[in-house]
């Protein structure tokens, strides 16, 4: 962590006590056994599912508190955490005093600064979603929490018992601790209800409530300079002294003792002898990434340069952009140059990509730029480095955050500018659970409430995005060429029946293994882009055509390889998994054979075919380990592999300056997915990951390979003919009424009983269908029908889709947040706004 943020640290835990972090007069005051005095009462929104309205509770003599504050407060025989919406000066007339409960502890204050609820109120009513949802969203882990039944052992002398008890019991003497939660209990051992009702009743165990986990500031070591003259310090003494006086602030123990080589008992004796003082401080726990040289503003092209000029005059009120940009056009720089003058402002920047592994990339550029005034934010970080990098951006200080779409709701202070990068990718919108935001609507919020720009850059815009810029309503910049005028590599369609009918019968085109074969002599690499994870599709029995399913989805299951010579069938879904069977499970026959292509598969083959060939995948298989997606990319950056074969993964963003050969396996598989927008997303994957090759000084070279090569997206893929297809793309919709010229909502309706999940959707959409939205025509009911994908986790799906004018939503949100009240409490319900997944 920076030096300086130790100073600023310190103040942040004045401001704000996390973790239950009281004074010893607080504690005495919430184990004092007598009711305190109640002077001042607030409205609380608890964290308790199925409760939507605030609670009133009172407010200790001697506590303040705020809005924005999270507390603790007893609910019914829990104790559950909540945030305080308002201080009331008078108890509501609907509330009498003696049952009002008071406050049971201050977690944290100020943690929710007052401008930013009128976002996430904007959150909730537009996407049809409670507000302590939202709230429990945004938030970092282990903030928010609720107490928990837990079960314990009182006694170690044991009467006798009956088998379910003695069941529970080896259970609970298995546990270090003798305890575990009654959830926990009731997973592992079969009807456990009356075996724990015997040991209660026989005092061997006790049921109790514990307080919700707390998340927790990290305290360490620093060590204070405090003089360093003196004549009886040994050399080793005299280095550590040195070593300090070169510091710009205190040291952290842990460094000090790395970056000297000395001992703890060193340290300890120039405490003693007053040369140094061992302080106690809060580090904050961030994604550091790695050490970048600082590098310097480019120079910029004429495009790039009005392109800047206009948001620059821009900074200080809302206004959005659309940066079109063609790959490798220097959209990047332009960011950069942005922010930097959006800091000189004093003010900060938040910059989003759609995938976790595009950050470490972007954020090593941004750091090298920006130094330590950089932080990163998404899900894939640590709890802790997510809590403090929270309470960071409480701060009033300029920094520049680069997240994926949980960024987007930071209560970054003083935001100056947003960047969406990649703005049409899918990565930005949240399918489940609620709330289904997307990042670009949110911004474009923020945008307006903080009075900043916002800016979207793409290769290859949504046609939501394009179809508003055509219209004035955003800002458009254009970037048309690759900077320094390096041309965008030619697209060469290769037709797969021709090679078949030509006696080639491997995944690889002669043009492509031809390419291939030049790599080592050129000193370049390539990209494989295929569209699935795993080794094959699925396994189908050659006798009878049954495909091997999995028993929980009504989804085939994919062929993975556990190593060089196991296979493992894996459902994408549910992660399910079992080995291949020997025999067919419908007809027993022993012909079974994998049919598909995915990455391990693609892998598999090269290593065959080219075995001098260095061959690394990228997927997210292989992505799962924290750090894994900055390790293959400088790995590959690196020279280190020669082919990197991966998914839809590789086609956003990044930037590899070797890479001269791109090969697209198979793109009819994106062009035949039942859902609308399967063109746009075909052009976009394809485009992107086209895109990837010839950014440096080798000419690129793109092999695309199709079955279906006179598709007219595959030719608009060939020409980089963006303008073109997006023209017919949004006239092909219009007489359909899809967006963007209509609005959607997705109704996902699931449930473990398949006939009652079936009569809850009809029931609702005749409920829907009797509504004034849809007797005046605004909307419409579309459905129920069962999902695409029926069955999922042993859960049965069906939707309902409901399609209506832009501006009309607020008509029917109302009715839409009662509809999960009305369904039966098996049936889940959830309300996704501008559905973007419909699987």
């Amino acid at each position: 962590m920076p030096q300086h943020y130790i100073l600023l640290f310190c103040i942040l835990t004045a401001a704000i006590v996390i973790g239950g972090d009281l004074d010893h007069e607080r504690e005495e005051r919430l184990t004092s056994s007598v009711a305190p005095t109640l002077r001042q009462w607030v409205s609380v929104l608890v964290d308790c599912p199925g409760v939507e309205e605030a609670y009133t509770y009172g407010v200790p003599a001697g506590w303040t508190v705020a809005a924005g504050d999270i507390v603790e407060v007893p609910f019914g025989r829990q104790q559950l955490r909540g945030i305080i919406l308002q201080v009331l000066s008078d108890l509501p007339e609907a509330v009498a005093a003696e049952q009002v409960r008071p406050l049971m502890a201050v977690v944290g204050t100020s943690f929710l600064p007052v401008g930013y609820w009128g976002l996430l109120e904007q959150v909730a009513a537009y996407y049809c979603t409670p507000l302590i949802q939202v709230v429990r969203t945004a938030l970092p882990p282990g903030v928010l929490g609720r107490s928990q039944r837990r079960l314990r052992l009182r006694t170690s002398a044991i009467p006798p018992l009956s088998a379910g008890a003695q069941q529970v019991l080896r259970l609970l003497q298995r546990s270090a601790t003798g305890d575990y939660s009654l959830r926990y209990v009731a997973q592992h051992v079969p009807r456990s209800q009356r075996g724990i009702a015997e040991l209660v009743r026989l005092g061997v165990v006790e049921v109790y409530w514990a307080a919700p986990p707390q998340a927790q500031a990290q305290w360490q070591q620093a060590v204070v300079l405090l003089r360093c003259d003196g004549a009886d310090l040994s050399d080793r003494q005299r280095q550590i002294l040195d070593y300090l006086r070169q510091q710009p602030q205190e040291c952290w123990l842990q460094d000090l003792l790395q970056a000297t080589g000395s001992s703890p008992a060193t340290i300890q004796r120039l405490a003693a002898r007053g040369y140094v003082a061992i302080v106690e401080r809060q580090r904050c726990r961030l994604d550091q990434g790695i050490a970048v040289p600082a590098d310097q503003p480019q120079g910029l092209t004429l495009a790039q340069q009005s392109a800047l000029a206009a948001i620059l005059a821009s900074l200080g009120r809302a206004q959005e952009f659309l940066l079109h940009g063609v790959t490798g056009s220097g959209k990047t720089e332009v960011y950069l140059q942005a922010i930097a003058a959006c800091l000189e402002q004093g003010r900060s920047a938040l910059l989003l990509v759609p995938e976790i592994g595009l950050t470490p990339q972007l954020a090593d550029r941004v750091r090298a730029r920006f130094g330590d005034r950089v932080v990163v934010y998404h899900s894939g970080l640590s709890d802790g480095e997510r809590y403090d990098t929270w309470r960071l951006t409480l701060l009033a200080e300029p920094r520049v955050v680069v997240g994926t779409r949980s960024a987007m709701l930071l209560p970054l202070a003083g935001l100056g500018l947003i960047v969406l990068d990649e703005e049409h990718d899918s990565g930005y919108k949240q399918d489940q659970p609620q709330p289904c935001y997307h990042a670009r609507t949110v911004a474009r919020w923020r945008s307006q409430q903080d009075q900043c720009p916002l800016i979207l850059g793409s290769a290859t815009p949504a046609l939501s995005t394009w179809q508003g810029a055509q219209a004035g309503h955003i800002t458009y910049l254009s970037l048309p060429q690759r900077i320094h005028a390096v041309p965008l590599p030619p697209i060469t369609i290769v037709d797969m029946r021709e090679e078949l009918r030509r006696g080639n019968r491997t995944m690889f085109s002669r043009l492509l293994q031809n390419a291939l074969e030049r790599l080592p002599q050129q000193q370049a690499q390539a990209i494989l882009f295929i569209q699935r994870r795993g080794h094959s599709t699925f396994v189908s029995c050659r006798s009878c055509g049954s495909a091997i399913d999995c028993p929980h989805c009504s989804v085939s299951l994919t062929v993975h390889l556990h190593d060089e010579y196991t296979q493992v069938l894996r459902c994408h879904y549910c992660n399910y998994s079992q080995g291949v069977p020997q025999r067919c499970p419908v007809c027993g026959s022993p012909y079974l054979k994998p049919f598909g292509s995915g990455t391990q598969r693609v892998v598999a083959e090269l290593n065959r075919l080219f075995p001098d060939l260095r061959v690394l995948r990228f997927d997210s298989d292989t992505t799962q380990r924290k750090g894994a997606h900055r390790q293959l990319l400088e790995a590959f950056a690196a020279g280190k592999a020669d082919v990197m074969v991966g998914t839809q993964m590789l086609t956003k963003g990044i930037d590899l300056p070797h890479v001269a050969v791109v090969g697209i396996l198979a793109a009819d598989g994106l062009l035949h997915l039942p859902d609308y927008q399967a063109a746009e997303r075909t052009f976009q994957i394809l485009t992107q990951v086209a895109g990837r090759s010839g950014r440096g000084h080798l000419p690129g070279q793109v092999i695309l390979q199709t079955y279906v090569p006179n598709h007219p997206v595959i030719g608009a893929v060939k020409a980089y003919a963006w303008q073109e297809f997006a023209q017919q793309e949004l006239a092909s919709r219009e007489p359909l009424g899809y967006p963007p010229h209509r609005q959607l909502i997705l109704l996902r309706l699931s449930s473990k009983d398949g006939d009652r999940v079936a009569a809850t959707a009809a029931m609702v959409a005749e409920q829907l269908a009797a509504l004034p939205p849809m007797q005046t025509g605004d909307w419409q009911v579309l459905g129920p029908a069962p999902a695409a994908i029926a069955k999922i986790a042993e859960r049965y799906r069906w939707q309902i889709l409901l399609k209506g004018r832009f501006g009309t939503l607020a008509s029917l949100s109302p009715h839409l947040l009662t509809l999960k009240e009305q369904c039966p409490r098996e049936v889940r319900l959830s309300i996704d706004v501008d559905p973007l997944n419909f699987l």
